[in-house]
């Protein structure tokens, strides 16, 4: 994850890898590339879990055209807009495990404060990893100590 402070106008720091964070007069607004969200929040455990995955019964082309939702991602977030893809992550328990990529259809902050900031937003699915790769991505890009694997 890369992570981007803004100070004064023009001073960049990058922490990591995938994150932005902008701080500007008051305000953290994160630029993000992983939307890693709970089931709470709207990953689609029902259509994407291990079980069916391991069985060989996802198909793409079963969900490709279809909108997902996410709701109350705690901050304020941009996602990369479409055309350019997100990763999508299930986070389960605090543990982070790689799905695929998606693009992000519409974002949405909520909140008068940033301690009670909320992103929301809709996607579409647009590739789903194959088990090795499931596995590799997770094991790989998974921040320190919050990989499922």
């Amino acid at each position: 994850m890369m992570k981007y402070t803004l100070r004064a106008m023009s001073e960049w720091v990058c922490e990591n890898n995938f994150l932005l964070n902008i701080k500007y007069m008051g305000s953290i607004i994160e630029f993000n590339d992983t939307l890693s969200i709970t089931t709470e929040q709207g990953f689609p455990e029902e259509v994407l879990n291990m079980k069916k995955h391991e069985a060989g019964e996802i198909d793409i082309r079963n969900i490709e055209n279809k909108i997902f939702e996410f709701k109350n991602k705690k901050g304020a977030r941009l996602y990369q807009p479409a055309p350019t893809r997100c990763f999508l992550v299930h986070n389960i328990k605090g543990k982070w495990l790689y799905w695929g990529k998606i693009i992000m259809l519409e974002q949405c902050i909520k909140g008068d404060s940033q301690e009670n900031q909320t992103t929301s937003g809709k996607y579409k699915i647009i590739q789903l990893y194959d088990l090795d790769y499931q596995e590799q991505a997770t094991r790989n890009e998974s921040p320190d100590d919050k990989s499922f694997l």
